[in-house]
């Protein structure tokens, strides 16, 4: 990604390292040519890890890094190969709707049709589909919406998380994350076509999310509904939440953006120590898993650089992903609750979380020069 704009030199030298580091490693080891597919993870010496399986779910989330804004020779084809690749090796002819992985010799692997893929489809065809204007991928991006509406949507206006590779009933119910993405899959859906299907959509999940998953003393978004034995929240969840409610014209001023803005406070000041996003935390605040995981710092971060004030907090956060996360041969992945690094491997679903959190942060700039 290149940005003309004058900016914090922390936030150009992320640009600049995402840019000439992270988006080559899967163009090059880390792209399997043989399938057409990026490989699950790499090792810190760039070799990929033992192949068990891929996810449609990390081919969507590839297509969406090479069909956004960076500007890398060869990410127009690469799009259009994860594209192709999509539909060959993921979708089921028999069943419809897309299958969870594959194996190493490009098999199906796990059959099942899962709520979180199906989302990553949508929001990746939707944003793939906006810069191409292709009509294939609009099929596809049609094909997609219309198994989550018929397949997916539950009566109360939830969804459920995960069914049978023939659709079955699997008793999974729903759960926070394939809603939360969902949502954005909605949102990216509205952001390049009008919609009056897809937008009723979006606000009946919104408040059946209120009604259904939302903590009502603090406001906190949980993982699993209201009541659930052994529920919790997890901080980089909550950040998340408030970049795609506060962004969304539609959402902004909803009870659900009022729930998870008043929310931010409280996940901040439980969540959030000497910097470290922590994993999971019980609704009282107990730390459960004080992991500290990439795609949570860089969440907090595009949800601070939208709140009034926070110009200080921002510079120390991407001063944090810098020097905790970021390195010459790409980036840690996680460390554990001492800060010692955790995990090695590199997956390939990591670029999406580090690719949304740069567009947002160079937009608030873009918007507020007193960030940057």
């Amino acid at each position: 990604m290149s940005d003309p704009r004058p900016t914090l030199p922390e936030l150009a030298r992320f640009n600049q390292h995402f840019a000439d580091c992270i988006v080559p490693l899967w163009q090059g080891p880390g792209w399997n040519a043989e399938l057409a597919l990026p490989f699950e993870a790499l090792d810190g010496e760039h070799r990929p890890m033992p192949v068990q399986r891929y996810r449609a779910m990390a081919c969507a989330r590839q297509l969406y890094l090479f069909s956004s804004r960076i500007e890398q020779p060869g990410a127009a084809e690469r799009a259009a190969a994860l594209f192709r690749s999509l539909q060959r090796h993921f979708h089921d002819a028999e069943h419809g709707g897309w299958f969870y992985s594959i194996d190493a010799e490009g098999r199906p692997l796990d059959r099942r049709k899962d709520l979180y893929t199906h989302a990553f489809i949508v929001f990746a065809c939707a944003h793939y589909w906006g810069k191409v204007r292709e009509g294939l991928v609009e099929s596809a991006l049609n094909a997609a919406l219309d198994i989550v509406a018929e397949r997916f949507a539950r009566d109360d206006g939830l969804y459920e998380a995960s069914l049978g590779e023939d659709w079955s009933d699997l008793g999974s119910g729903p759960l926070q994350n394939p809603q939360m993405h969902l949502t954005e899959a909605f949102l990216q859906t509205l952001a390049v076509r009008e919609d009056d299907a897809v937008e009723h959509a979006l606000l009946s999940l919104c408040e059946a999310l209120q009604a259904r998953f939302v903590d009502p003393v603090h406001g906190l978004m949980l993982e699993k509904p209201n009541g659930a034995v052994d529920n919790w929240f997890e901080p980089g969840h909550q950040f998340e939440w408030f970049y795609l409610l506060d962004t969304s014209p539609l959402l902004r001023g909803t009870p659900l953006h009022a729930s998870i803005d008043r929310a931010f406070i409280y996940a901040e000041q439980s969540g959030v120590k000497d910097s470290a996003v922590l994993a999971m935390l019980d609704v009282a605040g107990k730390v459960i898993d004080p992991t500290q995981r990439i795609w949570a710092q860089a969440e907090y971060l595009r949800a601070l650089a939208l709140r009034p004030g926070s110009g200080a907090k921002l510079l120390a956060q991407l001063q944090a992903l810098e020097g905790r996360f970021l390195h010459a041969g790409g980036w840690y992945e996680c460390r554990d609750g001492q800060g010692e690094v955790s995990r090695h491997d590199m997956p390939s679903t990591t670029p999406y979380h580090l690719a949304t959190c740069l567009e947002g942060l160079q937009a608030a700039c873009a918007d507020n020069t007193s960030l940057c």
